[in-house]
């Protein structure tokens, strides 16, 4: 498998940056390379905030925020009006958004913060966009980020999350 790198867009509090962490934690379980981090400012709750993620089956050894993402995620529409998340993409970039969105790239959504006030009782998407990355991308398995997630999650927080990522993936549709 080439490198693949993928680009969060979120804001504040959304989990995006823990949502890239579980990812990577998913492929380093399916024997994988992986590499998440975070671009960090004066971010407060609410304020833009962009997440990296990368996953391949070589050593990964660049460290530098990702330019031109195969896959790109945005957590919240606003962001759209804010920046420019697409910046960057390439022909056959796949874009995950909350909610639909009409873009030139392919593209799958999925109603993230509806599904979390559901389940979840708050809005905070990071789990729900899990779920809809691995229905985009097949980069990871279901099975290795529910194991993933027993590293952030315990209790009826795991089992809320884990269903959370299980719904927003069978819900999950490409535009």
């Amino acid at each position: 498998m080439p490198m693949i790198e993928i680009r969060f867009h979120g804001r504040g509090g959304q989990g995006m940056v823990t949502a890239a962490q579980v990812l990577a934690a998913a492929a380093i379980i399916e024997g994988k390379y992986a590499q998440a981090f975070p671009e960090f400012g004066p971010e407060r709750r609410g304020a833009p905030v962009k997440s990296y993620l990368r996953i391949s089956d070589k050593p990964i050894y660049t460290r530098e925020p990702i330019l031109r993402p195969d896959v790109i995620v945005v957590a919240d529409q606003s962001l759209f009006r804010a920046e420019n998340p697409l910046e960057g993409s390439k022909v056959s970039t796949i874009l995950v958004v909350n909610g639909a969105y009409k873009a030139p790239l392919k593209t799958y959504y999925v109603d993230a913060t509806s599904l979390s006030m559901k389940i979840l009782g708050r809005p905070v998407v990071n789990t729900a966009m899990i779920g809809a990355v691995v229905r985009a991308t097949d980069l990871v398995t279901l099975r290795s980020v529910a194991e993933a997630l027993k590293k952030f999650f315990t209790g009826r927080l795991y089992d809320l999350n884990i269903k959370l990522v299980e719904t927003a993936y069978q819900e999950t549709v490409e535009l």
